[in-house]
């Protein structure tokens, strides 16, 4: 009986150890990464503006391939709607509210139902006639106390392995 007492002991006294812990890192992320992919920028903007495409390549998508998804509204548009459900991971929502044509489309992401948006960008820049460079990044925050699991989860190898498809799709076309 009294290694079971300890055994909680330890057990809560870890737990409280993590919660305090959380109270001193920040809650705020940034994470995100650019590839050199060989096919023009148009071409390029073209299909990463389309957010339908974006289960092709993000590593989410790939970690749950019967992830449910759900759009709203004209693809490629401001005020276009992709919405996911996953218990892989997790449920969340990405609306288009700004797109400057060639260039850039930004984003707000919410997760799991939250209320909160975390903006999220696209850039394609024209490095010539067949190279672009793509930049694809998000600022956010997290509650308390999930937010610790930035010390645990590098969130820029998604963003690596996105890209990385995303390059392979597009110069195999």
């Amino acid at each position: 009986m009294k290694i079971l007492k300890y055994i909680l002991l330890t057990i809560v006294a870890l737990a409280a150890l993590v919660l305090i812990v959380a109270l001193f890192l920040p809650r705020t992320f940034h994470a995100g990464s650019q590839i050199t992919i060989d096919r023009p920028s148009a071409e390029v903007f073209t299909y990463v503006s389309t957010l339908k495409n974006q289960g092709n390549y993000d590593a989410w998508s790939k970690q749950d391939p019967h992830m449910e998804k759900k759009y709203n509204g004209t693809d490629g548009a401001v005020g276009f709607t992709y919405e996911w459900k996953s218990k892989k991971v997790g449920d969340g929502k990405q609306i288009i509210t700004h797109i400057e044509p060639g260039k850039r489309i930004d984003m707000n992401l919410y997760f799991q139902g939250s209320d909160v948006a975390n903006p999220s960008f696209i850039d394609v820049k024209d490095l010539g006639p067949t190279q672009s460079l793509v930049t694809w990044e998000i600022d956010g925050t997290m509650p308390y106390p999930f937010h610790i699991m930035h010390v645990f989860y590098d969130m820029n190898k998604d963003f690596d392995a996105g890209l990385q498809n995303l390059k392979a799709i597009l110069e195999k076309q």
